[in-house]
């Protein structure tokens, strides 16, 4: 019974291949959209890296090129490899592409899109251009990449890198269990839907960019690995800035023009020996202003055993915390408008400076800043801060304003004059055409120091008969009314009028009434 069992002609093994047919059928229905999206969009982050990874490549490229025009005779060997090198590269990449478009092709048609899937979740695809036993492409595939690897491996002397790069494109096949039941080809191509075997190949395309970058790289660095020429070896301090402010750090690169990466030198700085691990690097908190000195010394051993010493001097200097807060209307702020103001610490950049203002709020404004004020009489006081390149965080300065209330506006009637310009008559005499032809009356403060336009609500016209009574018209809003219009047509030359009890409205939202105008018709 046993045997009989076991006979794949028996009708309980039979019932066994269907049921794992019909596994494989559900493992297929229950690829979810989700999941396709997801390879989907591991594709589109594969094909950016492939993108720079390339860029970058090009450019190690056009530099082998560059020192081959210069020199041909010493970089001959290397600019050999290097083409070498690129063309095995194209050559699997592009194969390797050729590959992506027959599987969705085979999924999708004659039309097929690598960039635009249709069928994503087709298992039969991969394996019908992989993985047949006539034409399957998988075995040439894998034959392909290890003998890239192999290529890119003799390249390359570091055997760090050897390594990372023979594991990114290694065909081992997955171990389960310890045993190998499945070639390379088959645990990557066999049961895989369209979009997770395309991801796949544009991953091996990946590693394929990345190994040519390592070697083009190495290439690259190969040409003056041997090379050490000098003509001059001076020591140098390079500080970061020469003019700090107390409390801050001043930090300074000491070094050679001229060093072996092999050999590290000894540096004294006024008497102490700087410590190895600072590479160079001098640092000296300031606790006090003024102008320091910077001596010493460097000692570099030499390959036949000799010392060579180098002296070097500089100076660097220490300031006390400023900066510089400065309004630019005037010496004092206007409550309840925008005051522009120029905050600066010299030595910092703008995007490090932060500032504060009691009695009221302080708003960058690109370069710029803005402060408005909110209580007359009461004095505002901006602070300011600067980050500093250790990351502490310093006061800088502090400086109090006045607050005043803005002044008075003067009313004035905008018109045109005969060259079609725009003129403002404050008093006194104008053409009775500019008089019909104005809008009304506005008002503002327009001086050399401030620029405020206040809202007309009110005002009145006063006329007078030939009996010299006054008569008043009153006018709501900024705007003549046509009584007021109808009355400056009737006056004849020489006849005058006042603008009375203008009554505006500042940003500050405070009214008020305004001085009078004159007026009399030429």
């Amino acid at each position: 019974m046993a045997g009989i069992s076991n006979n794949p002609n028996s009708p309980r093994q039979r019932m066994i291949n269907l049921m794992y047919l019909v596994f494989i059928a559900m493992m297929a229905l229950n690829v979810s959209s989700e999941v396709l999206d997801g390879f989907e969009l591991v594709e589109g982050s594969l094909r950016t890296s492939i993108d720079n990874t390339s860029h970058r490549n090009k450019i190690v490229a056009g530099e082998m090129d560059t020192y081959y025009q210069s020199n041909p005779e010493k970089v001959q060997v290397w600019y050999e490899k290097s083409k070498q090198v690129q063309q095995a590269s194209d050559s699997l990449f592009n194969y390797i592409q050729d590959l992506k478009v027959r599987i969705v092709k085979a999924a999708d048609g004659e039309n097929g899109d690598v960039n635009n899937i249709n069928y994503k979740d087709d298992l039969e695809a991969p394996s019908r251009i992989m993985l047949s036993p006539i034409n399957g492409e998988g075995k040439k595939l894998r034959t392909s990449i290890d003998n890239y690897r192999v290529m890119m491996g003799n390249m390359i002397d570091d055997t760090v890198k050897t390594r990372i790069l023979e594991a990114n494109l290694s065909t081992t096949p997955p171990h389960k269990a310890g045993i190998n039941t499945r070639t390379w080809e088959e645990a990557l191509f066999e049961n895989m839907p369209v979009a997770a075997a395309v991801t796949l190949l544009t991953k091996i395309q990946s590693d394929v960019r990345y190994a040519e970058g390592e070697v083009l790289s190495n290439l690259l660095s190969s040409v003056d690995v041997k090379d050490y020429r000098v003509n001059q070896i001076t020591a140098q301090v390079i500080p970061q800035s020469q003019i700090v402010m107390r409390g801050s750090q001043y930090k300074a690169n000491i070094v050679l023009s001229a060093v072996d990466s092999t050999k590290r030198p000894t540096i004294y700085v006024n008497g102490n020996v700087l410590p190895e691990a600072n590479e160079g690097v001098f640092t000296v908190n300031t606790g006090a202003t003024g102008t320091f000195p910077i001596k010493g010394y460097i000692e570099m051993p030499g390959g036949d055993g000799s010392v060579m010493r180098r002296e070097f001097e500089s100076e660097y200097f220490v300031t006390d915390p400023m900066a510089s807060v400065a309004p630019m209307l005037m010496n004092v702020l206007y409550a309840g408008i925008a005051n522009p103001i120029r905050i600066a610490v010299p030595g910092v950049p703008s995007g490090n400076v932060t500032a504060t203002m009691t009695n009221g709020t302080l708003t960058r404004k690109g370069d710029q800043w803005e402060a408005r004020p909110s209580k007359v009489g009461t004095e505002a006081i901006i602070s300011v801060n600067a980050r500093m390149a250790d990351g502490r965080n310093v006061e800088m300065a502090k400086t109090s304003f006045r607050v005043r209330a803005l002044p008075d506006p003067l009313p004035f009637i905008e018109y045109k004059d005969q060259n079609g310009n725009m003129r403002k008559f404050r008093g006194g005499m104008i053409a009775k055409r500019s008089l019909v032809e104005a809008d009304g009356i506005q008002a503002a403060i327009d001086d050399d120091l401030l620029n405020v336009k206040y809202t007309v609500l009110r005002f009145e016209l006063t006329f007078f008969d030939s009996m010299g009574n006054a008569i008043p018209e009153v006018s709501q809003g900024t705007n003549f009314s046509e009584r007021q219009k109808d009355y400056i047509r009737r006056l004849s030359k020489g006849k005058r009028f006042y603008i009375t009890r203008v009554v505006a409205k500042g940003p500050d939202g405070i009214e008020r009434t305004i001085p009078t105008i004159e007026v009399i018709v030429n």
